[in-house]
This record gives structure tokens, sequence and C-alpha cells, in this order.
């Protein structure tokens, strides 16, 4: 109960800065400064939540309220998508002092999702040293780690000492993203090591750098940016260099960028998996025809594989006519089928993600899966028997048990192979699982119950 006032506070500050906010889109021109004071003084990520609910007018009046410094970490953390509406919206004296305080790797994601002629006027507007590293980061591939890296970082010879290396800490006077991490490297920019500036501050003055630093957790520019994150985080890094195909230094990849790739990746592979893509903008900030096309692709694909389905019946048409009290457990079979293999097909998603499973651990994952689709099907079986007994005959009861244990076997086991598979065939598992499994388990679950039937019934 400890955390009982703090939580009250907190709640009490969120609530602050919500009506702060919402004051903000209200304003009246003599308001102004009020606001301002208002703003000053808000829970920043709180205002940033606030900004992307709202519509892009209010969000423009809202926006221009907040101190120079709240509006530029402010504009980091809003998704791409507002960024760039937000920039088109501003006035260009303000919105080219914006783009001139972000970090290159921050300025280089916003230009590019900008109309061209826009992202070469704010280009234009920066200095030679600030051009060149956003550049830097442009010209590396996207959905890479090098659009993720930032170019301005301190770094010190191998042959420095701890005193040298702090002097140059100290005098790059706060333009690196990060100095908590200093990398080392030797007279052709290759890194050797790297040394903590904890480490730096904690060991006498003339000991050789050499002494103090560590072998270095390092990501090349080419990498894909979801395996780089992940890379960071599994070694609980403040950040790491990021080198080029030569093995020399280019940038460093921070942690909170690592910790936004993966947020990215993640809501991707969530929206996939249920046949859509990820929005692009917060949902309250989505146009509905927007919506609508970020899901029609897959409905469309779907209707399509459903076809499958129409087939199988049309092909046992004469058995369910015989036995018409079958066609009432149909929606049954095929719903429990799908849930079933969705649970295995999210758990292997998740397990390709963490590199819990390869590819090449097919037979030991269709054994669990077989073995758990198995346990599973036993158990509705068993459940399912009775209330079934009550609607119909004692031997169409017996058939959808048997059909509940073959098709949740069945459903589990290809949950568990198609991620896998898809992985191997170098297609996202994400994309392919849903309308896989659910084409797989329609088609295959109707003819699995049929044949039983048939066997069963002597149709």
């Amino acid at each position: 109960m400890n955390g009982g006032p703090a939580r009250r506070r907190r709640e009490q500050q969120q609530e602050q800065t919500r009506q702060a906010v919402q004051e903000a889109r209200l304003q009246q021109a003599g308001d102004a400064e009020r606001l301002r004071a208002l703003l000053h003084g808000a829970d920043l990520p709180l205002v940033v939540d606030e900004l992307e609910r709202m519509n892009a007018r209010q969000r423009v009046t809202a926006f221009r309220m907040l101190p120079r410094d709240s509006s530029v970490r402010a504009l980091q953390m809003l998704e791409p998508a507002v960024q760039a509406e937000l920039v088109e919206a501003l006035p260009d004296p303000q919105a080219r002092d914006l783009v001139a305080g972000l970090e290159p790797d921050d300025r280089a994601r916003l230009l590019e999702g900008l109309p061209e002629h826009l992202a070469t006027r704010l280009m234009g507007t920066l200095t030679p040293q600030e051009r060149a590293a956003t550049e830097a980061v442009l010209s590396h591939a996207a959905e890479t780690v090098g659009r993720w890296s930032t170019p301005r970082l301190v770094s010190v010879p191998q042959g420095a000492t701890v005193a040298e290396a702090l002097a140059a800490v100290r005098s790059d006077d706060g333009r690196a993203e990060t100095v908590y991490v200093v990398p080392v490297v030797d007279e052709g920019q290759r890194v050797v090591g790297v040394v903590s500036l904890r480490r730096l501050l904690a060991t006498e003055p003339g000991t050789p750098v050499s002494e103090v630093m560590r072998e270095p957790i390092s990501v090349y520019v080419s990498e894909d940016q979801e395996d780089a994150a992940r890379a960071v985080c599994d070694h609980g890094a403040l950040a790491v260099p990021v080198l080029d195909d030569d093995h020399r230094l280019v940038g460093m990849f921070t942690v909170d960028d690592a910790m936004r790739v993966l947020q990215i990746e993640e809501a991707e592979d969530e929206a996939r998996a249920v046949g859509m893509e990820r929005l692009s903008t917060p949902y309250l900030a989505t146009p509905f025809l927007a919506l609508a096309r970020g899901r029609i692709v897959w409905l469309l694909v779907l209707i399509v594989a459903a076809t499958l389905t129409v087939n199988v019946l049309d092909y046992f048409e004469d058995r369910l006519q015989q036995v018409v009290s079958l066609a009432l457990f149909i929606p049954l079979l095929i719903g429990t089928g799908g849930n079933v293999g969705a649970q295995a097909a999210s758990t292997m998603i998740r397990a390709l993600a963490v590199d819990d499973v390869r590819p090449g651990d097919v037979l030991r994952v269709a054994g669990k899966e077989l073995a758990t689709g198995l346990t599973l099907g036993v158990t509705l079986a068993v459940v399912a028997y009775l209330p079934a007994e009550l609607f119909t005959e004692s031997r169409v009861a017996l058939v959808i048990s048997l059909s509940l244990v073959v098709v949740c076997a069945l459903a589990a086991t290809a949950g568990g192979l198609i991620p896998l598979v898809a992985r191997r065939l170098g297609v996202d598992p994400a994309v392919v699982s849903a309308p896989l499994i659910t084409t797989f388990v329609d088609a295959t679950g109707l003819i699995v119950y049929f044949l039983i039937a048939g066997a069963v019934l002597g149709l």
C-alpha cells in the first residue's frame, strides 16, 4: 500500500497534463502565455499521448504552445506519420527550428516521410555538418540498423589513457547522442573494444584505456533493424557500435532506439497475425478509409481461400442430406480448430521473434504441438460428448468427439509448423500464418469430420 500516495500523485499529474493540453486545443490568443506556463510543467509522455489523440488542426494548436526544448523531444516521441503531418502544418521558421534540433537519425526518418519538395527545402536549411550527418543516415537501406544509428559519437584511440578519454567526453560539449558507452578504435577506425563512462570515472586517470575496455558487441549498418535491436536488449547494452562492411566505426545504436524498433516490429507482427497492416498513425488519428485499406487485402485473400471449404461441403453434400444434424456442428468444429491453430501460431511467432526456436527445430516443434493438440482434443472431446448427445444421437456425438481430437491435433501441428516453414522460405511468419491456418483448418477439418462420419455412421 506504500505506493498509494505516489500513485495518486501520478494520476493527479496525468489529469493536470490532460487538462493543460485540452485547454491548448481550445485556446484563445489572449490565453497563450498562461497555456505555455501550464504545458511547461506537464509530463511530456502524457502530452505526446494527448497530441496523438487529436485531429491535425488541434494538434498543431497545442504543439505550438510547447516550450522549444519540450517540442523537440515531443516530436521525437510522436509516431513518424504524425511527425510528418505536424511538420507540414507548422510555419516554416518553426519547422526549420525543430528539424535542426533533432538527432541525425531522428531527422532522417522524419525527412523520409515528408513530401520531397519540403524535405529538400528543410535539408537545405541545415548546417553543412548536420546535412552531411543526415545524408549519411539516409544512405543506408530502409529497415536496417544503419537508419537508426547516430553518427554523433565520442570515440577514443586505443593508446589513450583514462584521463584523455574523459577529456574527449568533456570536450564533446553534449553533441553526441550518448557518452555512456565509448568505443575504442585503432588507427583504421576499427573498434577494438568499448569502455563505459562509469568505468572511466572509477579508474585512475593514468591507466591505459586498453586495460579497462571490454570486448565490443557490434552490429553492421546493413543488419536488419529487429535483429540488431534484440542484440542490444539481449546483452543489456546502453549502446553498441555500428560498423560498415570494412569493420570501421560509423555510428552508435542506442537502447532507446532499440526499444522503439522492437515496439514497431511487434506492432507489425500483431497486426499481420490477424490479417491486417500496422497502422502508421494512432487509431484516433487514422481516417476510416485507411483502416479499411489496411484490412481489405487479407479479407479478399480469405474469401478466395474459403472456396476450398465450399468445395468440400459440395463434395460431401449427400452425406449431409442423410444426417442433417451433422451440419449443426460444423461451426463448432472448424471454429475450435481455428482457435487451436491460432494459439499455436501465435506462440511460435513469438518464440521465433525471441530466438527460442529456429527453423531447424521443425521435428521437435511438430512432436510437441502434436502432443499438445491431442491433449487439447481429448479434453474438448470428453467435455463436448454429453452436450452433443442432448442435441443428436449418440453415434453423431461420437463423430463430433473423435473429429475434435483429430482436428485439434492437426490444427496445433499446422499452427506450429507454418511459421517455421515461412521463416525458412524467407517470408514473414506473421504475414502468412493466419490466412494459411484458417484455410487449412477449414478444409481439412471438414474432410476429417465427414470421413469419420462415414466410418462411424456407415454413410
